[in-house]
C-alpha cells in the first residue's frame, strides 16, 4: 500500500514537472501580440502618455518605454486600468509586483512577463488534481493532472502574458470548494463555514481578475440550487446551507461593489464592440472546434493547403473518438452511485456556463464562441469530466495525452496558436531590405491601435538589430504613431511635416487600421523634398492593412 502510494505521488510530481517544462519552454519565441503589449504597459507601472504620439521616435527608445517604473501602488495601477482599460485590476497589480521582483528585467525581460501565467498555470495542474480526487477517486485526479499537464489549450493559456491562466487557476479552486461543498451535503450532512468562507474569497478575487469570472460565479450558484433540489429531503441541515448560501453570495457580490460601476463603464466602452455578430449557426460549430483545441491542436494556421486539410481532418475525427469515449466513461460515471452527484456538479456547471456563453451570443449579439480562449471559464470542468471519464479506459487514456503532448509541441513551437495579427509576419516583411533605412507609421485611431503598433515594433526592433550593441551598422529605424484624427487625410497632413531623414533612400511603411487599398495615395511628400511612391506589390491586410511607400530624395542622389 505505501509502495503504491509513493508511486501515486511520484506519478503526479511528474505530471506537474511536464506540465512546468512545456509552460516555461519557448517561452519567448512567440512576439508579443496586442493584448500581451497592453499587459506589459500597465504591469511595468506605466500608461499610454508614456508613449510617445504624434512624433517620429528610433526604435531604440523602446528600452525606455518597456522599463520598469517603481514606486507604482496597486490603486495608481487600479486608476490607470479603470481610465485605459476594459479589465479588473488584480492581475496587473499582482504582475507589478512580480515584476518589480524580477528586476532587473534586462534583455530577457518578455520571459519574465510571461512566466508568472506559466506559474498560474503550472499551479492549475495541481489543484485540478485535488478536483478530481475528492470528486471521484485518486485516479481520476491523476488522469486530470495529466490531461491539463499536456493540454495545447492550457498550454497555450499560460504561455500568453494575460489574465487567463489565472482566474483558470481560481475557477478551478472555486470548483475544488464546490465539490467539497457537494461531498459535505451528500456524505458529511455537515455545513463546514470555513470551506464556504474560502470559497467565497476565491470567487470574490476571481471578480476582480477577469469579468467573465461573473459568469462562473453565476453557474456556481445555479449548481449548488440544482444540488439542493436533486437531493430534496435527503438533505440535513437546510437552514444552514440556505444561511451558507446567502451569506456567501452576498459577501461576494457586496466585495465588487467598490468595482461595479467601473464594470458598467467599461461594458460601454467602445473597446467591447470588437467580438462579431454572430452568424446563424456559427456559434455552435466554433463552440465545437473550441471542444477539439483543447485536447488536439495541429498546424493549420499559415500552412499550405494540403497540410490545412490534413490537419484539420486528423484534429475532427481525433475530436469526434474523444468525444465518444468521454460520452461512454460518463455515463458509466453518472449510473455509479458513488460518483452521480460529482459527475452532475461538474456537468451542471459546464452547460450552466454554456447557457450563459449562448445568451450572450445571441441575446447581446456579441459572438465570443469565436474567439476559443474565452474558453478559460468552462476549461477545468471539461478537463476533470474527460479525465474522470477515461481514467479507467488505459488504451483511450494514454492515446489523449500523446497526443495532446505532441500537440503542446506544436504550441511551443510557433505552429499552432499562433499570435493574432501576425507581428514576427509583419515584422520580417517590413525588414524586407534590411541596409535601407526604415519608418514605419501607425495610423491610430485608439489605444487598442497603439498597442498593435508597439507588437510590431518590438517585432522589428531585433532584425533592424537595435539592441545589439556590437552591431557594425545600424540602419536608420524609426516609428510614428500618427492620430485618424478628424479622419486619414490629417496622417499625410503630417508626414508632410515630418523632416526629412538625411537619407537618399527611405522604405516608409503605413499602417492604417479601418482604411481601405483605395485610402493610399499614389505619392506622399516628406517636407517638402523626398518623394515617397506607393508600390502598389507591397500591399497587404491581416485584419488591417499596411503599405510600402518607397522614398527618394533626389537632392541627395
Amino acid at each position: 500500500m505505501a509502495k503504491h502510494k509513493s508511486l501515486h505521488y511520484l506519478i503526479l510530481v511528474g505530471a506537474i514537472a511536464l506540465g512546468a517544462m512545456l509552460r516555461f519552454w519557448h517561452l519567448d519565441l512567440k512576439p508579443l501580440w496586442m493584448d500581451e503589449v497592453i499587459t506589459a504597459i500597465f504591469s511595468l507601472g506605466k500608461k499610454y502618455n508614456d508613449v510617445p504620439m504624434e512624433v517620429v521616435f528610433p526604435l531604440s527608445r523602446l528600452q525606455e518605454i518597456f522599463s520598469f517604473q517603481p514606486g507604482v501602488s496597486c490603486p495608481q495601477i487600479a486608476q490607470t486600468v479603470a481610465r485605459e482599460s476594459t479589465h479588473p485590476p488584480l492581475f496587473f497589480c499582482w504582475m507589478y509586483s512580480w515584476l518589480g521582483w524580477m528586476s532587473p528585467l534586462a534583455k530577457d525581460w518578455v520571459i519574465k512577463l510571461r512566466s508568472l501565467p506559466a506559474l498560474f498555470g503550472v499551479g492549475a495542474i495541481a489543484v485540478i488534481y485535488c478536483v478530481n480526487r475528492i470528486a471521484f477517486f485518486p485516479s481520476a485526479g491523476i488522469t486530470a493532472a495529466g490531461v491539463m499537464a499536456v493540454s495545447p489549450f492550457a498550454v497555450y493559456l499560460s504561455q500568453e502574458a494575460r489574465h487567463y491562466s489565472l482566474p483558470m487557476l481560481l475557477i478551478s479552486l472555486a470548483l475544488l470548494g464546490l465539490v467539497q461543498i457537494q461531498q459535505d451535503i451528500e456524505k458529511r450532512q455537515v455545513v463546514r463555514f470555513w470551506v464556504w468562507l474560502a470559497w467565497a474569497i476565491i470567487n470574490s478575487m476571481g471578480l476582480y481578475v477577469h469579468y467573465f469570472c461573473v459568469l462562473a460565479f453565476i453557474a456556481q450558484i445555479a449548481t449548488l440550487l440544482v444540488l439542493m433540489y436533486w437531493r430534496g429531503a435527503n438533505i440535513q441541515n437546510h437552514r444552514k446551507i440556505w444561511l451558507a448560501l446567502i451569506l456567501s453570495t452576498s459577501g461576494v457580490v457586496i466585495s465588487f461593489f467598490p468595482w461595479l460601476l467601473v464594470m458598467l463603464s467599461h461594458s460601454r466602452r467602445a473597446e467591447t464592440d470588437w467580438l462579431p455578430f454572430p452568424q446563424h449557426i456559427a456559434p455552435l460549430y466554433q463552440t465545437f472546434i473550441g471542444w477539439v483545441l483543447m485536447v488536439i491542436a495541429l498546424p493549420v494556421e499559415n500552412q499550405p493547403l494540403p497540410i490545412v486539410i490534413i490537419s484539420g481532418l486528423l484534429m475532427l475525427l481525433f475530436g469526434i473518438w474523444v468525444g465518444w469515449q468521454v460520452f461512454k466513461g460518463l455515463r458509466q460515471l453518472w449510473c455509479t452511485p458513488s460518483t452521480h452527484l460529482a459527475t452532475l456538479t461538474l456537468l451542471s456547471f459546464s452547460i450552466f456556463i454554456l447557457v450563459e456563453f449562448f445568451a450572450i451570443v445571441y441575446f447581446l449579439k456579441k459572438d465570443i464562441t469565436a474567439i476559443p480562449r474565452y474558453n478559460f471559464v468552462y476549461y477545468p470542468s471539461f478537463c476533470a469530466l474527460i479525465a474522470a471519464s477515461l481514467s479507467r479506459i488505459p488504451s483511450s487514456k494514454y492515446t489523449l495525452l500523446l497526443v495532446s503532448f505532441v500537440s503542446c509541441v506544436f504550441v511551443v513551437s510557433n505552429l499552432a496558436f499562433q499570435k493574432p495579427f501576425q507581428p514576427e509576419q509583419v515584422a520580417q516583411r517590413m525588414n524586407q531590405n534590411p541596409s535601407i533605412p526604415l519608418m514605419v507609421v501607425m495610423a491610430y485611431r485608439d489605444v487598442q491601435d497603439v498597442a498593435l503598433g508597439l507588437s510590431f515594433a518590438l517585432a522589428l526592433e531585433p532584425l533592424r538589430g537595435v539592441r545589439e550593441v556590437n552591431t557594425p551598422f545600424q540602419p536608420y529605424s524609426n516609428f510614428a504613431f500618427f492620430k485618424q484624427s478628424p479622419d486619414f487625410q490629417s496622417v499625410w497632413q503630417k508626414l508632410s511635416q515630418v523632416p526629412a531623414p538625411g537619407t537618399s533612400r527611405l522604405n516608409l511603411w503605413i499602417i492604417g487600421p479601418g482604411r481601405k487599398h483605395r485610402d493610399y495615395p499614389q505619392q506622399v511628400v516628406l517636407f517638402g523634398q523626398t518623394t515617397c511612391t506607393i508600390d502598389p506589390k507591397e500591399y497587404y491586410r491581416i485584419g488591417i492593412p499596411y503599405q510600402l511607400y518607397r522614398c527618394k530624395n533626389f537632392e541627395m542622389s
